[in-house]
């Protein structure tokens, strides 16, 4: 077999230049695959089980809707107000997971405004006659 001369490229540098450390850095960083984030996220979320909300500006919107809706009502306990975000993040998460059904069955994988509207008409919340 024939011998080959062998170039350097220009973007590399050779381990004689002494620049060991210089070529971790031109490494490209690894990239994963489209949506295997996002499936890690899924599964580290599944298993979590604390609110997904942030409770401070969950409570700031109750009081304001409840001042919008009533005077009267302008004190909540702790207790209420932890029940009322653990309900409303069971029922986001419910349609979400309808809404996601009503995507695979127009056979898409992305979850849109329509899908969400069905869900709530077929459930009969929010039904305006």
């Amino acid at each position: 077999m024939a011998r080959v001369k062998h170039i350097p490229r220009p973007g590399k540098r050779t381990r004689s230049s002494g620049a060991s450390a210089n070529e971790s850095q031109e490494r490209k960083k690894r990239r994963n695959k489209s949506g295997t984030v996002a499936l890690r996220e899924i599964r580290k979320l599944q298993k979590a089980v604390k609110l997904l909300i942030p409770t401070a500006p969950f409570v700031r919107c109750v009081k304001q809707i409840t001042n919008t809706l009533s005077m009267e009502v302008s004190r909540w306990t702790a207790e209420a107000l932890l029940a009322l975000q653990e309900a409303a993040e069971d029922y986001l998460v419910h349609m979400f997971e309808y809404g996601m059904l009503c995507a695979l069955h127009a056979r898409r994988v992305t979850l849109m405004k329509k899908d969400i509207e069905l869900t709530r008409r077929l459930t009969g919340i929010g039904v305006r006659l």
